[in-house]
Order: structure tokens, then C-alpha cells, then sequence
């Protein structure tokens, strides 16, 4: 039995690859003992700003069984999106890079689809449910449970072998399968560049992020208009924040992605200042149409850059 559960997992992660994943890992379906008492003091502490939707399902993310009771297996892809050519560098306005093309959710939820198509054809019907942030599952917990890497300072997900420009996406399944060891060790160090780095002090503490002050929720995230004292803590930051990521010094292992539907578009790329400044309803439509950004809309966008 057990070499059947080792050739299905080679399988699956030779599969994940061959559909343009970064890597692929395995974990036992389980509750989530020590990721859930960060989880709750976090939420406690209500660093989750405006986010009340984390306050919901809390047992559910941290057991994957209470989602669907036939869970066995968590299979874990990365899928990376670190772009070859960045937005505008003489201009003022920045971008999040895993913004710069189509809706990773789409793009990835297909590829995740295709995958249980794949196993099913080798080995015979499953159950499986495909995951991309569509459901309370902790995919960062179970990317380190995977083996995949460790939870970073910044709260990202780093991988040894590519840093942390990458999705996280998931299968939960009924087959048992052979299980990865997690990553044991935060390889971090005594490194604090991206604490240091960040402008409004969100990182209150090794993995512990004061969303109320993040760039990334400010500028995606929060609802309406900016209150007094938070006017000013975007950094011409117009749509996300990489600021923490930048600054790694595992994201020097960052390759350029190979994904057609992540390619920023030419206009997208030779935005300028004044552009972004002067820009319109059907001029944002154009440019991000089937995106991650369309989801936040025009008017925040707007609010952003005003």
C-alpha cells in the first residue's frame, strides 16, 4: 500500500510541474494546533483591520476536515509570478507585481482543475476540491506543512529554492498519499531587512502584521475613504505593496515566470505619471479587465492615486 501511496505522490507532483507549477508538496489532512493560537491571539489583538471575514469560519481553517469530512490529503502548488519586465521605474506610481496580469485565481483554479483531471485519469475517481483563497484554508500553513518553506518575518511564504513571488494554491482529497516533512527551520536568521524596510511599521513582530497599517490592506483591502491618519501611508503605492518582499535577500533566487496570462500588457507597463493621474473609467477598464484589480475597482483605485 505504501508504495502506491509513494508512486500516486510522484505522480501528482510530476504532474503539477509538467502544468507550469513552481513546486508541489504534500501534507496528512490535520488540525492546525500551533498555527491556530497564532491565528486566534492575531485575531484577538484585532490586527485584521476590516478584514471581519477572518473572524468567520476560524475552526474550519484550522481543520481541514471540518470543510469536507472525506479530507485525507492536502496537495500544495506555488505557481510563480515574479515578472521579467517591471512597471515604469522612472515613475513615481508603484504596483504590486502579482497584479500585473490576469486574475491569478482564474488562471490557477483552472490549472489546479486540470490536476485533478490528471490524477483521476491515472489512478480513478477521487473527491477533491481545488482552493486559490476562494475558501477559509490557511495556505501558507500548509505550504510549510508540505515542505514547501517557512512563514518569513513578513508573514510570506519563502521557498529556498525561488524566495516568495509566488501563489499558493490547493487540493484537499480523500486519497491518503505519501506525506512531505515540514520545513523545520525559519531560515530567516537574524535578518530584519524586511522589518526595516517597512514604512509604516506593520511588522509588529516576526510574523505578526498590523494589517490596519499595511500598505498592501490599505490600498486593496480597506473600504472608503482614508481616515486623517492614514492618509499618506500608501508611499505612491497605488495597488498593493512589495516593499517587504523587495527587500529578501532569498528573492535574489526570483526567476522571471513563463505564464502568458500573467504578461502585463504594453500599455500597463508604459503607464507614466501623468497617466495615472488623468486616469478614467474607460481607461482602467481597458487595462484591467479579467484582473485582480478590476475585482477592487475603479473608485479605490482612484482613491489611491488621489
Amino acid at each position: 500500500m505504501s508504495s502506491s501511496k509513494e508512486k500516486f505522490s510522484k505522480y501528482i507532483k510530476d504532474a503539477a510541474l509538467d502544468l507550469g507549477f513552481s513546486a508541489c508538496g504534500i501534507a496528512r489532512a490535520e488540525h492546525l494546533t500551533e498555527e491556530g493560537e497564532h491565528l486566534k491571539s492575531w485575531l484577538q489583538q484585532g490586527h485584521h483591520a476590516g478584514m471581519g471575514y477572518m473572524n468567520r469560519n476560524v475552526d474550519k481553517r484550522l481543520n481541514p476536515a471540518l470543510l469536507n469530512e472525506w479530507t485525507q490529503s492536502v496537495i500544495v502548488v506555488l505557481f510563480n509570478y515574479y515578472p521579467e519586465q517591471k512597471l515604469n521605474p522612472e515613475g513615481k506610481y508603484k504596483f504590486s507585481k502579482y497584479a500585473y496580469g490576469k486574475d491569478y485565481h482564474e488562471v490557477m483554479k483552472k490549472k489546479l482543475i486540470r490536476l485533478i483531471d490528471m490524477i483521476e485519469d491515472e489512478i480513478g475517481e477521487i473527491t477533491a476540491r481545488a482552493f486559490v483563497d476562494s475558501a477559509p484554508v490557511l495556505e501558507r500553513a500548509w505550504a510549510r506543512k508540505s515542505g514547501l518553506g517557512w512563514i518569513g518575518k513578513n508573514a510570506c511564504m519563502i521557498n529556498k529554492q525561488s524566495g516568495s513571488f509566488f501563489f499558493i494554491g490547493s487540493i484537499i482529497t480523500d486519497l491518503e498519499l505519501s506525506y512531505d516533512e515540514p520545513t523545520a527551520n525559519d531560515f530567516c536568521g537574524n535578518c530584519t531587512k524586511c522589518i526595516d524596510a517597512c514604512p509604516n511599521q506593520a511588522i509588529l513582530s516576526p510574523g505578526v502584521i498590523d494589517a490596519g497599517k499595511c500598505i498592501s490592506y490599505l490600498s486593496i483591502e480597506h473600504k472608503g475613504d482614508f481616515e486623517a491618519k492614514d492618509k499618506g501611508k500608501l508611499h505612491s503605492w497605488i495597488f498593493g505593496c512589495d516593499i517587504c518582499q523587495d527587500v529578501c535577500p532569498w528573492n535574489r533566487f526570483a526567476k522571471p515566470h513563463n505564464e502568458p496570462a500573467f504578461l502585463p500588457s504594453k500599455k500597463f507597463l508604459n503607464m507614466k505619471d501623468e497617466d495615472w493621474e488623468s486616469l478614467e473609467e474607460s481607461t482602467f477598464d481597458e487595462l484591467f479587465k479579467d484582473t485582480a484589480v478590476e475585482r477592487t475597482g475603479f473608485t479605490a483605485l482612484r482613491r489611491n492615486i488621489d
